[in-house]
């Protein structure tokens, strides 16, 4: 099957497909990258070989995760010195297939008003609803996300109480996002949570997460529940969101004021002329209306 996908900037990254502790259960994987189908094996001296029914992909081993792409990339992996501190546990989260569009996942996964609703308990609570305002700037073609604080009741397995987390994102890519948060005891300090995003199609994906958390008063058994319990409540509401595809076309919806982050995030989409998973009527940015 011939990919659909005919954004350059897309096509020539670099995405995760497999996690390599999964490859060694199973040594061969069968996966699909922009509708293309794809095979992960294991070959001798334990090296990795994707392949198409066409070619053989370029691949690369790291964070634990087996990347590849379907073009050829022009930017390197991104970077995660977290993943280098010894003070930390430095683990998967797991890899969770969504029936809804890879942008959808990292709109939601920005979305600060969800918070109170979706997580109750955990991220968020009723009366703590509002949404100060906080900063969003486009760095070296990055987003970043700061000045933000959310009263959370358990801000992770190692919260004991409610506090004012400090929360900053970063979008490296339109498929991958991170989450730097205040750590529940050390509060000057940020654990970091990455979505590496494969899109099986435009209207499907696999969210693989990445996790570099600070590993005082919790286990990695604990860190990686915690994340697959938040995830299983966005779940359920980002594959029920319509359409499943992220709208970038002229008041396709309106966003309140506490979302700039989506509308920056949906105009840096169509500066770089991305399509797929997407509605778009236009690629002129200018034309875009929020």
């Amino acid at each position: 099957m011939a990919t659909t996908c005919k954004d350059n900037f897309l096509l020539n990254d670099w995405h995760v497909v497999a996690e390599c502790s999964q490859l060694k259960l199973k040594k061969t994987i069968n996966t699909q990258l922009f509708g293309k189908q794809i095979t992960i094996a294991e070959e001798p001296n334990n090296d990795v070989k994707v392949y198409t029914d066409e070619k053989v992909l370029p691949v690369k081993l790291k964070y634990g995760s087996i990347w590849t792409s379907l073009g050829r990339p022009t930017l390197q992996i991104i970077d995660i010195p977290e993943a280098l501190d010894k003070d930390r546990h430095v683990i998967s989260g797991g890899a969770t297939q969504v029936n809804t569009s890879g942008l959808r996942v990292v709109e939601n996964f920005l979305d600060q008003g969800h918070l109170s609703w979706v997580h109750p308990g955990f991220l968020g609570e009723q009366p703590h609803t509002e949404i100060p305002d906080y900063n969003v700037e486009i760095v070296n073609d990055e987003i970043f996300v700061s000045n933000v604080e959310l009263y959370q009741p358990k801000a992770s397995t190692a919260s004991s109480e409610g506090f004012l987390v400090a929360y900053e994102w970063r979008v490296y890519r339109p498929l991958t996002v991170a989450l730097y948060k205040a750590n529940s005891i050390h509060k000057d300090k940020m654990d970091y949570i990455v979505l590496f995003i494969q899109p099986i199609d435009e209207e499907n994906c696999i969210v693989h997460s990445f996790l570099c958390y600070l590993s005082d008063n919790t286990t990695k058994e604990e860190v990686r529940w915690y994340m697959q319990v938040i995830f299983m409540q966005d779940k359920p509401i980002l594959e029920n969101q319509i359409p499943k595809k992220l709208p970038l076309v002229s008041r396709a919806e309106t966003p309140i004021r506490s979302d700039k982050i989506s509308i920056v995030y949906r105009r840096w989409l169509n500066e770089k002329l991305i399509n797929y998973g997407a509605i778009t009527n236009s690629q002129d940015p200018k034309k875009i209306i929020f």
